[in-house]
């Protein structure tokens, strides 16, 4: 179990990681940064914040949907380590 720990923390870092370059990449779409490295970090944390976009409203120019990720991210990650610290 204690593997399955350690996995699920560096899984959810690397995902933390991406998001967050994500947001810096996203500041420069006017040079319209297009290579294989960031279509891999935008189809890599698409699932997540698609689904952090349907729960958070738009606040004008402001997109808090990476917050909203990188908090479920985190709130999953304790959860799944309290699941494995009960068995």
């Amino acid at each position: 179990m204690y593997f399955v720990a350690i996995f699920v923390n560096y899984l959810t870092q690397i995902l933390i990681v991406l998001i967050l370059i994500r947001v810096i990449l996203s500041w420069f779409r006017g040079s319209q940064i297009n290579n294989k490295l960031s279509n891999f970090i935008i189809q890599s944390t698409d699932p997540i914040m698609n689904l952090a976009k349907k729960i958070t409203p738009r606040l004008g120019p402001i997109d808090i949907s990476p917050i909203v990720a990188v908090m479920g991210l985190e709130i999953m990650r304790e959860v799944i380590f309290y699941i494995i610290s009960q068995i």
